[in-house]
């Protein structure tokens, strides 16, 4: 079949909307655009809430956000891109987590919806109105969607595993990182 159909354009507005998303907020980290703090003041935010270094964190996410988000739009290289977006989103969601579920509360909803849908289009494929199918899925072969994911998600685990410790550094009084290490194998291993 060469017609294109409903998933076909239900896929499409998925792309459009949350790649759509996903490249404003990046271009508001990288570039300042659409009221954004630009590499200066994201980093400055980023090294506030325990990403360290903080500049080098906000090029990270924006290129995520960006990248990713322009990429899924564009329905290119749609396991990468939409792996690169939900990273980006759960390394957001950590920040969010302590206030609860709902984005009114200052919680993560927004990010971990836009995450969820950027790794659901990582899975499901860009459809057949994409550069994707365009290019005859060069960048877009089913192994590529474990492996994007999987290198996506061992970064995150540790990005967000090393802020998790900071910020538990910061709160003990600022306690030196193999001392913390030492607490945790011992409540762990109870050695």
């Amino acid at each position: 079949m060469t017609a294109f159909d409903r998933r076909d354009l239900g896929l499409l507005l998925l792309r459009l909307g949350a790649g759509g998303v996903l490249a404003a907020h990046g271009t508001q980290k990288l570039l300042g655009w659409f009221g954004g703090g630009g590499l200066e003041g994201t980093g400055q935010f980023m090294e506030s809430v325990g990403y360290a270094p903080g500049r080098a964190s906000a090029t990270a996410a924006g290129l995520a956000e960006a990248g990713g988000g322009t990429l899924l739009a564009l329905g290119l290289a749609t396991p990468a891109a939409g792996a690169a977006a939900a990273g980006a989103m759960a390394g957001a969601s950590a920040v969010h987590a302590p206030n609860g579920f709902f984005n009114a509360g200052g919680g993560y909803e927004y990010a971990a919806t836009l995450g969820l849908t950027a790794a659901g289009l990582a899975v499901t494929g860009p459809g057949r109105i994409s550069l994707d199918h365009a290019l005859g899925h060069t960048v877009n072969r089913g192994w590529m969607v474990p492996v994007a994911l999987a290198a996506t998600g061992l970064v995150t685990a540790a990005v967000v595993g090393a802020r998790g410790l900071r910020l538990r550094e910061k709160e003990d009084g600022g306690d030196d990182a193999q001392t913390a290490l030492f607490d945790e194998e011992e409540a762990l291993f109870g050695k």
